[in-house]
């Protein structure tokens, strides 16, 4: 029911440290992290970690559902969570000095950064990873490769984070939450249910040669399985639009009321 990978767990282990002693740093500064945002990325740790060590990881190689479990634990759902984790100032404080004076002094790589996390490519660039992977030949490779599946996996995550990036602006504080994010955040969900619908309706299976022996060891047909994948990933897409409109909504109505009572205060207050 469980794997381990040492050198995974090497990874996220530094990972865990790196991120406790950016939070002890800034509590020595006399800033104190908030319980929530540690919270944000405890959990998406947690998803990562039972993505790749959990039965999903366990199973990937046997059912096409426990394949589709494993990438959206470690990216789609555990991405926004990490990001929420490292919102300003934190985020500044967990990599190495090394790195950061590296970033600091190169330009072209601040630059890519600029590039990459604007809506208007985040959005497309993230759709391109989704599909392509989900390519015959691509899909077949990360399957029988364990590096190119650790390939996909770290790709997926990249553009998972890359793609949340504008809507959470982990580099201000506190986030915004300007409208426009969800249509944008709805887009980017689309794009995923698309692809699970077609899984959903098809009257084949994509991936049979893959999966057509595992699933029959587990009582099932290489088809019922790509359609038990392809409902996870779109009722995980359904509830993450769900809890977008919600937060976004609450938010900028609570932005929305600060503004208007500012707006009061100064026709009371003209001099002020």
């Amino acid at each position: 029911m469980f794997v381990f990978d040492p050198v995974i767990f090497i990874l996220l282990a530094g990972a865990a440290g790196l991120y406790i002693r950016a939070v002890r740093r800034l509590s020595r500064r006399g800033y104190r992290v908030p319980r929530g945002q540690q919270a944000f990325w405890w959990t998406g740790m947690s998803l990562v970690t039972i993505g790749l060590f959990g039965p999903p990881a366990a199973f990937s190689d046997q059912l096409f559902w426990a394949h589709m479990s494993e990438h959206l634990l470690i990216a789609d759902i555990a991405a926004p969570f990490l990001l929420a984790g490292l919102r300003t100032p934190v985020g500044l404080f967990v990599p190495p000095k090394e790195i950061l004076v590296l970033v600091a002094r190169n330009r072209p790589i601040r630059a890519l950064g600029r590039f990459v996390t604007k809506p208007l490519v985040a959005l497309p660039l993230s759709v391109v990873v989704l599909y392509g992977w989900h390519l015959a030949p691509a899909f077949t490779a990360a399957t029988r490769e364990p590096l190119v599946h650790a390939l996909q996996h770290q790709s997926f995550l990249l553009a998972n984070l890359i793609f949340w990036w504008p809507a959470i602006e982990p580099n201000r504080r506190p986030m915004p939450a300007q409208l426009w994010k969800i249509g944008y955040l709805l887009a980017g969900r689309m794009a995923s249910i698309l692809m699970g619908a077609l899984f959903l309706v098809s009257n084949r299976a994509f991936y049979s040669d893959l999966y057509a022996s595992g699933a029959k060891q587990h009582g099932l047909t290489a088809l019922s399985d790509q359609q038990i994948g392809a409902g996870l990933m779109m009722l995980t897409d359904v509830l993450i639009m769900m809890i977008v409109l919600g937060v976004f909504f609450a938010k900028a109505a609570a932005e929305g009321a600060r503004e208007d009572q500012k707006a009061d205060e100064l026709r009371l207050n003209p001099s002020t």
